[in-house]
């Protein structure tokens, strides 16, 4: 499958949005806040880091919650190395990337880390700390053939009323399929269609109160006996 990219238009200058979702990539009030809030704090990170803690993501978008991930994984202190594997149909640009990530000078040490691995085609990077993929079209596809389990799910594709692809009870499905044994997820939406697909799945729900202007998010957890079944 040839790669499609993300289109794009700009926001006071450092806000990407979709064009194609109509939807900015991160919180217009404070992008690195949100990750912290929703999908850190949301999976009880970092009390359960430990060596081969492996975090999945449904959409990459900018690479700032790995970033976000990278760094706490760095300041826990915790040997050995983190696994994060991504999905994402509309990759960015290693430019448009590095634009968007310029707006958070929290990160701008393991930003410029990064940096030189960004590429067209990436695919993998293997650092002494950090063993990341990203696994490039739908997800519908791609999660389904995927041979992992994640810990830790990021679910941060666009707004469910206008990406309700990445949304759907088959896709929430295949997450619970590919979660580890007491393996969490967040979001922040709290649709009502994506709490069910996430309990269809296997997992134990809660609404949770969200980042900024969003009253509530979603977190999740799956019991050891579904995760196993």
């Amino acid at each position: 499958m040839q790669d499609q990219r993300a289109e794009l238009e700009w926001r006071e200058d450092r806000i990407p949005v979709s064009t194609r979702f109509d939807d900015p990539y991160f919180s217009l009030e404070n992008g690195l806040a949100e990750t912290g809030h929703v999908f850190l704090a949301g999976n009880d990170l970092p009390a359960r880091f430990r060596d081969g803690f492996h975090v999945a993501e449904l959409g990459f978008g900018t690479g700032l919650n790995l970033l976000a991930a990278l760094q706490m994984w760095r300041a826990s202190g915790v040997a050995g190395k983190l696994h994060f594997t991504t999905f994402e149909a509309f990759p960015m640009t290693p430019a448009e990337m590095i634009r968007a990530q310029a707006a958070f000078p929290e990160i701008a040490e393991i930003a410029a880390d990064l940096e030189p691995h960004w590429s067209d085609d990436l695919h993998r990077i293997s650092l002494p700390d950090l063993e990341f993929e990203m696994v490039r079209g739908d997800a519908r596809e791609t999660l389904p053939l995927w041979q992992g389990r994640a810990d830790a799910w990021f679910l941060d594709g666009f707004s469910p009323a206008k990406n309700p692809e990445l949304w759907s009870p088959e896709l929430m499905g295949a997450v619970g399929a590919h979660t580890a044994p007491d393996g969490t997820a967040a979001t922040y939406t709290a649709a009502g269609f994506v709490r069910r697909g996430l309990t269809d799945a296997g997992f134990t729900v809660e609404r949770i109160p969200g980042y900024g202007r969003k009253r509530h998010m979603t977190v999740a957890r799956m019991s050891g006996l579904a995760a196993q079944g």
